[in-house]
């Protein structure tokens, strides 16, 4: 991570996190433009190694940008952060179901004293030089959450972990296609190319207006939907394996790091 996030990025990422800790909930995408944002999963840590194994095993949708300490509230990727509090929504999960949404999780938190969180890199680091490029992102464009859909596709089990795999989806023009792709696949660390592009059908998506995560959005005529693997991957294998206690982020509201998107550049 050779490059630095500015003084007033960082200000910008702090201020996010200060006023979701104060109560404030409301998707992350195009918050602190330029800084990365991560999904999270916190498992006890008898869980900890069958959820590192499974991220190895299927790393285009779970990208690990930071794995902590048992016990730990911190990541290296936000110095002074609580874990806790500090993303705008949390989920927390009991045998596989999902329990409550809660704004503070550090209830939650406290009924383990072994909690292991995993950062994981999000879709919405790329779409800072997709805007910068000129290539609309249409949840952001009308202010709503990214739509997200389980699809038929099964990632690859580990331990006792299994599910399928859950894309997001971003309609583009089909003559800015090719640039998204290859934007987004400069950034292999949060996803980094499109997994499918068109025919939804084919990832057993049956209607784009009904996503199973987050909001529908606007298609005009002849635009393409184009899905990216997605962070809320893991939230699917929560129920699918009917994991007894986890804590997650909201879909589509992000944990705001101070690390910049071109950290993850190649």
């Amino acid at each position: 991570m050779s490059a630095l996030a500015t003084a007033a990025q960082i200000d910008s990422a702090r201020d996010a996190r200060l006023r979701y800790r104060a109560g404030h909930v409301a998707p992350t995408a195009g918050v602190a433009p330029g800084l990365t944002q991560a999904n999270m999963i916190v498992l006890p840590r008898d869980w900890a190694f069958d959820f590192l194994l499974y991220a190895q095993r299927n790393p285009k949708a779970c990208p690990v940008l930071d794995v902590t300490d048992a016990g730990s509230v911190s990541t290296v990727l936000a110095p002074g952060a609580d874990l806790r509090t500090d993303l705008p929504l949390y989920r927390i999960w009991r045998d596989g179901q999902l329990a409550e949404e809660v704004s503070d999780a550090s209830a939650a938190w406290a009924e383990h004293s072994d909690l292991v969180a995993f950062l994981i890199g999000c879709s919405f680091t790329f779409e800072t030089p997709l805007l910068k490029a000129g290539i609309e992102v249409r949840h952001i464009t009308d202010g709503t959450n990214v739509p997200m859909y389980l699809t038929d596709q099964p990632c690859r089990p580990a331990g006792r972990l299994r599910g399928h795999l859950v894309v997001s989806m971003r309609p583009i023009a089909p003559e800015r296609v090719a640039d998204a792709a290859m934007i987004s696949g400069r950034f292999p660390a949060v996803h980094g190319s499109p997994v499918h592009i068109g025919a939804p059908e084919r990832l057993g998506i049956r209607d784009l207006a009904k996503p199973d995560f987050g909001d529908a959005v606007r298609i005009e005529p002849g635009e393409v939907p184009v899905f990216w693997a997605c962070g809320v991957t893991p939230q699917a294998a929560v129920m699918a394996s009917g994991v007894p206690f986890a804590i997650t982020h909201s879909p589509g509201h992000m944990f705001v790091t101070d690390i910049p998107d071109a950290a993850y550049h190649v």
